[in-house]
Order: C-alpha cells, then structure tokens, then sequence
C-alpha cells in the first residue's frame, strides 16, 4: 500500500484550480442508466470511486471512457439489471443505481452496500421511497430484489431524517416513473441540485429544485445527460483547513463560493481572512489559528466531511475548540491519530474538546478513511519534523493527486509505492 512521507511544516502558498464534485460525479454517472445512447459529463476527477463506479455500470452493460476529465458512457447495450456484492460491498454510493435501473428497467437486483440492513442505517429510506413509488422489495440473503409490474407509479413520501442518498435515489426512479411524485424534507446539497438540473436538462419535469420539497412529473423517457460538475467543495474546504493550520494565501479558482459559505463562516471565526469574487476564493492565515466551535448539520449547515479537517486546524489553535458530530455519532476514528501528531483530543460521545496546542510534532499514523486522511495530511504539513502517513488508498478515492496538488503549493510530500 502507498504511503505518504511529508516534511514539514510548510507555508501554503498559490493558485490552485478546484476539481469536480466527487460527490456529485457518482449519481450523475447512476442516472446515465436513465436514458438509452452516450451521456457525457465534464469536469471529472480521475478518483478510484469514479473509476469503480465505472466498472459497476460496465458489468450492467455500459461502455465507459474518462479522458481529459471527461466522462462519455454509452448504454446502448445495457441489459443487466444486477449489481453483485463482489463490487457494491467496495463502495457504498454503488446502491445508486437502484432508482435508475428501476426507473428505467422495471427491476433491480443490487446488494446491501457494506453489510447494511433496511432498518437502523440509511438504506432504508432509498428503499421505503421505492415503495412509495409502487415498487415491490423483497431481502434475499443480502440483496436488494426490486420489481415495479410496469412503471413505477407517483408517489409522495418524506425522507426522517433528510438524506443525500436517499433524495438522490428516489429522485432518479421518480422522473420515469407514471404521474405526479411528491418529496419533502429533501436534501438541498449542492451535489444533489447539480443532478436535478441535469435530469432536467434530459428532459425530466422537476419542480423546486434546490429546496426541500421536489415535485416531479414522470416522462416517458430522457435523452442521455449533458452535464459539468460542479466544483468540489470539500475539495475547496480541505485546502482552505489547511491554509488555517499551515498559514499562507492561497488563491482557488473554479469555485461556487456561497457553496463554501458554511465553511468559510468557521475559518473566519478562526482568524482567516477570506475574499470572494466571481468563481474565485482567496484565503489567507498568518500565525496560530484561533479556536472555533462547530456543529455539523445538512446543507447549508457545516458539512460533516470537512469536520475531521477543521478538527485538524483546531489542534494547533490558540484556545480550545468544540466540535460535535450530528451526522455521524462515531465518525472520528482520526482523533487517535491526530493525537499521535502531538494533539490533545478528548471525544466524549458526539462531541469532541480539542485543547490547542503550540505545534503539532511529525509521526507514523495510519489512515481510517477518506476525509480522516486528508486531516492527518493537513496535520503533516504543518508538524515540525516527518509524518508518515500509511494507507493512503482511502484519499485516493476522493482527492486527485493530493499530494501534487499541495507540493505545487509549497508542500514537501512524497508518495512511497507500497
């Protein structure tokens, strides 16, 4: 496995263009089972969940190419309707699929992502919006069997609590589906109004797209989507957490910036000093941050996944900070390794105290997942000394050559092949 060896502390110092919205990509790339012919979307990050992503829609059927960030898949002759648990268990984002082969197709065979059971995860309101539309599912040693006598019929339903997923994946059964379908308490992520407005584009009937409730009337079909993505911005955040922790002024280009407003509220609080223009954000930050207190919440509250890397700037703070997941209970598996970079963390339940300290010291650390390793990479170039940051796989799935992308920007990292 590839590991991470990074000298610091270093300064963060330039023009760094931001990349395409992981998080937008993966049901942008779901929906192109919605329409027969080549859907071709641009500003595509070259990210192994995107190159998975592409091997699930080629075992349906499809013909896939990313080349210059540009993303064509061709479903001409997709006939499958099965996606096995070899490849869903890898990525929990593959269940989105269900809604388009549904829609499109009428049935789904498509795992349980990650062991998850219809009941205390997620997954259950993907499936109970499903029903909502006429589906009938059934559970089969692990699988999600999903058959609709004809198309799916509208529907209302209301996602407790909201979900990103489970919006986006009714959303995409519903616009094929026979009459009116009503959603509320949808999700209003940035990611999540990126794909109505490419549904749209195809040929859906969507109403109210970027609020909380969606009205949709079903079409007889789409056209192949014609889409760019949006910015990334965690992407965006990551680089801005890091600019806080490490100092200096980097200029980001390519950017929504009231996207990143819930982000820039808290590095603000925390002294950086931020500049907006059209597409452009420019953040700077000299000596140690100051403490801030963050809550995570849905969009446009503060996202949990940028909530490891402010937690990463809030270690060498001066002050203490409060930091409480609301999303995610458990999701800070990257508090023991920040810890062993020299930080002073405590977690009681949801809530995390980190107590400022003068300067974080370089160590051996050992990635969790994908955010938890952008925050001990952050955390590395800011340490006086080396850290060795292992298991670097898990950034790979939603940074495009980070460690480029940071060297360019006077970061001292280098990717040992394991």
């Amino acid at each position: 496995m590839d590991k991470f060896v990074i000298e610091g502390p270093s300064r963060l110092e330039g023009d760094l263009r931001v990349s395409g919205a992981k998080n937008a990509v993966l049901p942008l790339m779901a929906a192109s089972l919605l329409a027969r012919g080549v859907s071709v979307i641009d500003n595509v990050p070259d990210l192994q969940d995107v190159r998975f992503f592409m091997t699930i829609l080629e075992g349906l059927g499809a013909a896939c190419s990313l080349e210059d960030h540009e993303l064509r898949i061709d479903t001409t002759g997709v006939t499958g309707c099965s996606a096995p648990y070899d490849l869903v268990r890898k990525m929990r984002a593959s269940i989105y699929v269900l809604g388009p082969l549904l829609g499109a197709r009428g049935e789904a065979r498509v795992s349980l992502p990650g062991g998850c059971a219809w009941g205390p995860r997620p997954v259950n309101l993907h499936l109970e919006g499903m029903t909502a539309l006429g589906a009938d599912i059934e559970l089969d040693e692990g699988y999600i069997n999903a058959r609709s006598p004809g198309r799916l019929r509208g529907g209302r339903f209301r996602f407790e609590p909201t979900s990103v997923g489970g919006t986006a994946n009714v959303l995409m059964a519903a616009v094929l589906a026979s009459g009116p379908t009503h959603l509320e308490n949808c999700a209003v992520e940035p990611e999540v109004t990126c794909l109505a407005e490419a549904l749209v584009s195809a040929g859906a009937r969507i109403e109210g797209v970027g609020t909380a409730t969606l009205r949709i009337q079903g079409v007889a079909e789409l056209a192949p989507l014609r889409q760019t993505v949006i910015a990334d911005r965690i992407e965006a955040g990551t680089i801005m957490a890091g600019v806080a922790l490490a100092g200096g002024s980097v200029r980001l280009t390519g950017v929504d910036c009231a996207h990143l407003h819930p982000i820039s509220a808290v590095l603000e609080e925390m002294g950086c000093r931020i500049e907006e223009g059209a597409g452009v954000l420019r953040i700077q930050a000299s000596g140690r941050p100051g403490p801030a207190e963050v809550i995570t919440r849905p969009y446009p509250g503060f996202p949990t996944d940028m909530q490891a890397q402010v937690m990463a700037a809030c270690a060498a703070a001066s002050g203490t900070s409060f930091i409480t997941e609301t999303i995610y209970a458990d999701r800070f598996t990257h508090v023991a390794e920040l810890n062993r970079l020299g930080a002073d963390i405590r977690v009681d339940g949801p809530r995390a105290t980190v107590f400022g300290v003068e300067k974080l010291k370089g160590a051996p650390v050992m990635a969790t997942d994908l955010r938890a390793s952008a925050a001990l990479v952050l955390a590395g170039v800011a340490a006086h000394g080396t850290t060795t940051v292992n298991r670097v796989y898990h950034i790979d799935r939603g940074y495009e050559r980070i460690e480029q992308r940071l060297c360019a920007l006077g970061a001292r990292i280098e990717r040992v092949k394991g």
